[in-house]
């Protein structure tokens, strides 16, 4: 969502010509297979990346339908990949600074047997007329599974229009879901994630700054109006909170998620290419918890690393470079021996910023564990 607030906005119409005038550079000096080396400049106490551009996969796979779908929360149940994305559709509400033309209302989930076969929908899973506390815009949710029980966690804004996250529970993966008659009690903001720990605990992460709120809470109360941190102040954090063994409440107060440089300092609000914006996912491999998030403003998914689900996290680099629209929002999963990364563009509609599709992509680590930087603009699809 875009916001007048900063100060350090990027239009995105400026944004794409220097982009696609990077790409055009790259490929004519080096080919689309071949990643140049990150440079940092410092200036004062944030360290600005000097823009590169990531490895083009061999391939990404866009999930067919009739339907615009964006924000993938991917997960593997019953030897299946599911995929509980948000539903874009042409509302007719004008665009603004709080993202009132992302007006979505209903869920739809998607499987698949294997990567680039045949996805099917498997219909309405939840519609927001079937939330009693909801009042406008369910948007981008994550799916659980505990024992036989499957949980749907979605943000909407309630009927005095402040967001917070609901849960629906299902006895199969697909839905339909039936929700909860209340909110959460403690949430707020948007973006649930929820990751499941080696030892069977789950956490909830969430948060999102400018129309996702998060700015309008302080030490998890409301406070009605924006507060934001001056640019050499540290941003604004993810949460992160426990679930409780019916997986329906939190088990303990939210607390911020630390994500730090290399010097283990916070990462600053001015430090518009490395600070939390939205859309925090966790997954763990090789023994490290992965923190993946969206930057907003300057449109890329970064990580960082850490060595326990409430962190603190270390920044490492860019997941996915900027895709064709405004947002960006990912998920990462482990399917049949392979990493995969899930995402969404406005390619099929054009450059729409709010009808967008889900796509996906192998993922790589390097053997240090770290993540190779991914192009997807510059890869063939299928």
């Amino acid at each position: 969502m875009k916001n007048t607030f900063f100060s350090r906005k990027i239009r995105l119409t400026s944004i794409l010509s220097s982009y696609f005038l990077l790409i055009s550079l790259f490929l004519f000096t080096f080919g689309c297979k071949r990643e140049k080396k990150e440079s940092k400049n410092v200036q004062g106490n944030v360290d600005v990346v000097v823009d590169t551009i990531g490895i083009a996969p061999d391939t990404v796979y866009t999930l067919t339908s009739e339907l615009y779908t964006a924000d993938p929360s991917a997960h593997v149940f019953e030897g299946k990949l599911y995929v509980y994305p948000s539903h874009d559709f042409e509302s007719g509400i004008p665009e603004d600074d709080l993202g009132s033309h992302f007006n979505m209302e209903d869920y739809h989930v998607f499987s698949m047997d294997s990567v680039g076969g045949e996805v099917t929908d498997h219909g309405l899973a939840l519609h927001i007329d079937d939330v009693p506390w909801a009042g406008r815009q369910m948007w981008a949710p994550d799916a659980a599974k505990k024992g036989d029980e499957y949980f749907l966690y979605f943000p909407v804004k309630d009927k005095e229009d402040v967001f917070h996250i609901g849960v629906a529970k299902s006895s199969v993966p697909e839905g339909p879901f039936k929700a909860m008659e209340e909110p959460i009690e403690g949430s707020f903001s948007m973006d649930p994630a929820v990751f499941e720990d080696m030892d069977g605990s789950y956490y909830m992460y969430f948060g999102g700054i400018w129309g996702g709120q998060l700015q309008q809470w302080d030490e998890n109360k409301y406070l009605g109006e924006d507060k934001y941190p001056a640019d050499n102040e540290p941003a604004l954090t993810p949460k992160i909170a426990k679930m409780s063994d019916d997986m329906t409440s939190f088990a303990e107060e939210p607390k911020d998620v630390l994500v730090l440089d290399k010097d283990g300092e916070s990462i600053l609000a001015g430090d518009n290419d490395r600070r939390f914006f939205e859309a925090a996912w966790v997954h763990r491999y090789n023994d490290k918890y992965y923190l993946s998030y969206s930057t907003g403003d300057t449109h890329k998914i970064v990580y960082a690393m850490g060595d326990s689900p409430y962190g603190p996290f270390t920044y490492k680099g860019v997941v996915l470079d900027p895709v064709l629209g405004w947002t960006n929002h990912h998920s990462i999963v482990e399917y049949k021996g392979k990493w995969w990364l899930f995402f969404h563009d406005s390619s099929m509609s054009g450059g729409k910023t709010h009808l967008r599709s889900v796509k996906m992509t192998e993922l790589t680590y390097n053997p240090d564990g770290s993540i190779q930087r991914i192009n997807a603009l510059v890869a063939n699809e299928n």
